[in-house]
């Protein structure tokens, strides 16, 4: 919440990624069954050229980039048997408005 008493925005983003449903198995296996702290939405999805889309939405930017450097790079790096080709690009989404059970939720 700012000092208004207005809940904070989230921090979100799409990220393409050109792996199959196999991999993505195996990262979130490497992942494990605990939530990723501040991690309110991720959404993987099929395209049409075979690759994944994520769809993520965290409490904010600083807990995004923990869960990358705790959990999620290794996670990736352990899936790829430490040969990782790079980060996808990330689209940033610029956020007018949020609202629904999970921000309310974190916002209480």
């Amino acid at each position: 919440m700012n000092s208004e008493g207005i809940p904070a925005m989230v921090y979100a983003y799409i990220q393409d990624v050109p792996i199959g449903e196999e991999l993505y198995t195996r990262i979130i296996e490497e992942l494990g069954p605990e939530p990723l702290a501040g991690s309110l939405l991720h959404l993987c999805v099929r395209r049409d050229d075979g690759g994944l889309r994520y769809i993520d939405v965290w409490e904010s930017e600083a807990h995004c980039a923990r869960a990358f450097q705790e959990r999620i790079h290794p996670a990736v790096d352990a899936a790829f048997a430490g040969a990782r080709p790079g980060e996808p690009t990330i689209e940033h989404l610029d956020i007018v408005h949020a609202t629904g059970s999970l921000i309310t939720a974190q916002s209480t």
